[in-house]
């Protein structure tokens, strides 16, 4: 991936009709943890919603929203000293940003069940988040595929790249 292919990226996913559906967000709501949940509450969704999030090559969020009940999974605690969306994650779970002499290391943070009900077990997304030769897009395109929503995900994705 090059700079030029590096995106930021908001899609939300929710259930319809007993499909699958994935709609992009604006851009903006990559660096706003408040605004991402007030769309994603927004979404009507008798089962709720997810929220994928990308940002360029350095990490992603996923998030669970329903009714009031909020799920949110953060790929890299490092990310916080960079970016104000990570950043708002670790204060919504309560997590210190970490030390300068931990950023070597990529931890995730959050709630690693997040997707479990629906066939990824916690395990297999911590993998997903520390493996260094994917990107934070292709993690998410990983995950799409396994929750069975690939399509409208990559529809979605592909909305946004025009």
């Amino acid at each position: 991936m090059t700079d030029e292919d590096v995106l930021d990226f908001a899609i939300v996913v929710y259930r319809e009709d007993d499909h699958w559906e994935a709609e992009m967000l604006p851009v903006a709501l990559t660096s706003d943890l408040r605004g991402l949940l007030q769309a994603l509450r927004q979404q009507p969704s008798n089962a709720g919603t997810i929220g994928l999030v990308a940002v360029g090559d350095d990490f992603f969020v996923a998030l669970r929203v329903f009714g009031e009940r909020v799920s949110v999974f953060l790929s890299d605690i490092t990310a916080a000293w960079e970016w104000p969306l990570a950043r708002q994650v670790l204060d919504f779970i309560d997590v210190p940003v970490p030390e300068e002499e931990e950023l070597d290391s990529v931890l995730p943070a959050g709630d690693l069940s997040v997707f479990a009900d629906l066939g990824l077990d916690e395990m297999e997304l911590g993998a997903l988040s520390g493996d260094r030769d994917l990107y934070p897009d292709e993690v998410l395109f990983s995950i799409a595929a396994r929750l069975g929503f690939r399509d409208p995900f990559e529809r979605a994705v592909d909305a946004i790249i025009g």
